[in-house]
């Protein structure tokens, strides 16, 4: 059966074309199904019962099923979705005062192997589609929904490489986009990468207004070859020609995701090295982030002292930086440690 929440409207649109349908009726079913919130084709009474009958054949509406929940005291949400194939993946929500956020997860596993990372501990089992992606949205926003919010924000940053997965996650941000589903407005949406430069070069022209982050972690190609195996495939050079053509078409500034790291990132001379890679574009920026240690690596956290030391370097030479606030340190905070831990840390 064909799950309508994986469809993206001009997709949607063809497809009942194609059954006999009226364009109009791919807009009708997003109301009931993303205003209306209906369970149920029953639900849609100003769809006939003829329709009603094929939608109920062909056709469902499933979310994942939610299998762990976490709630920190500082109100960010954690969940252990099950999909229908019993497969699970993590999403949470994080209670900014601009608004609630959502860190989407886009596969099942990860192969990009970041040493540091929590995600990379299973490896890539599959990609998720579209509507296990919107799911992840539609089940956080029915939580929310009892405290009268919803999500504003979604950064595509859980488990998984999303340009990996291109085609999907371009069909569930136009989805969460689209004014008549969850109308989340374009800057509202950020997309990660570890720094796929064809994604990155196809995605500037999507002509979407969304933003772009890019895992990077290290100011050196002999650092991120290391902590991000990705690096030796797309080295610094590689991936800053390939940021520079994105910028050209899509108009939109890059942000820089760096994780501090005690002793392997952190040092005076490793800002140096940044603010030297990136100063010639002041449009970029800079987003420091704590790291959430996890039990089977040795990385730590940097010490607070030396994260505002490296803030206060970079913005002495110009540098858009920001430190990300933390969420939910007294639960499994870092991203894929939910999972990791529900399977036992390894695929073996």
């Amino acid at each position: 059966m064909i799950n309508l929440y994986g469809q993206e409207i001009s997709k949607l649109e063809e497809l009942l074309i194609s059954r006999g349908q009226k364009k109009y009726r791919a807009t009708q079913l997003y109301i009931w199904m993303y205003e209306k919130l209906a369970k149920n084709f029953d639900d849609m009474s100003d769809v006939s019962k003829s329709f009603r009958e094929e939608l109920k054949r062909d056709f469902c509406l499933t979310l994942p099923k939610i299998y762990r929940k976490q709630v920190s005291q500082d109100g960010t949400i954690k969940l252990l979705l099950e999909l229908e194939d019993g497969n699970k993946i993590e999403t949470a929500m994080l209670p900014y005062s601009y608004g609630r956020a959502i860190c989407v997860t886009s596969q099942v596993g990860c192969n990009m192997a970041c040493a540091f990372c929590a995600s990379g501990l299973l490896k890539k089992n599959r990609n998720l589609s579209a509507e296990e992606m919107v799911g992840q949205v539609m089940v956080m926003n029915e939580l929310l929904t009892e405290q009268g919010e919803k999500i504003t924000h979604v950064v595509v940053m859980g488990t998984g490489e999303p340009f990996d997965n291109y085609d999907n996650v371009m069909d569930f941000v136009r989805i969460i986009n689209h004014p008549k589903a969850l109308a989340i407005g374009a800057r509202h949406i950020t997309i990660s990468t570890c720094g796929l430069i064809d994604g990155i070069k196809k995605y500037a022209h999507e002509g979407l207004q969304t933003n772009l982050a890019i895992s990077l972690h290290a100011p050196n190609d002999e650092l991120r070859n290391k902590l991000m195996p990705v690096n030796k495939v797309y080295p610094l050079k590689k991936l800053f020609e390939a940021i520079e053509y994105y910028e050209s078409f899509a108009n939109r500034r890059v942000t820089f995701e760096y994780i501090l790291l005690k002793g392997v990132n952190d040092t005076l001379e490793h800002a140096e090295q940044l603010a030297k890679l990136i100063n010639n574009a002041s449009t970029y920026i800079v987003n420091l982030i704590p790291y959430n240690p996890v039990d089977e690596n040795s990385f730590q956290r940097s010490d607070d002292k030396r994260v505002h030391e490296f803030y206060s370097y970079l913005k002495k030479k110009h540098i858009n930086v920001t430190i990300r606030k933390e969420f939910g340190n007294d639960i499994d905070a870092a991203c894929g440690q939910l999972r990791a831990k529900e399977y036992g840390k390894t695929n073996n």
